[in-house]
């Protein structure tokens, strides 16, 4: 696991790992398409399991978040 966690960082598809003080958990920021995510997840399961969230810039959430309520408020009128 760990070899795959470092070549993961190496090829930049992980930016950031880091462990949880439990000792059994952490977390990881990684960069890259559905796909390439799927792929490097699927390389520790089931040996690991994982809870994958998206992030969205603030910029462009906000732009969506502000788009819909536009078009709920016209929706009211």
């Amino acid at each position: 696991m760990w070899a795959g966690i470092d070549n993961l960082l190496k090829k930049g598809e992980i930016k950031e790992f880091g462990w949880f003080l439990d000792g059994k958990s952490g977390y990881a920021i990684g960069e890259g398409e559905s796909a390439t995510v799927i792929k490097d997840v699927s390389m520790f399961t089931p040996f690991e399991e994982f809870e994958v969230q998206e992030i969205i810039p603030w910029e462009k959430g906000k732009n969506a978040v502000r788009e819909a309520w536009k078009i709920l408020a016209e929706t009211m009128k």
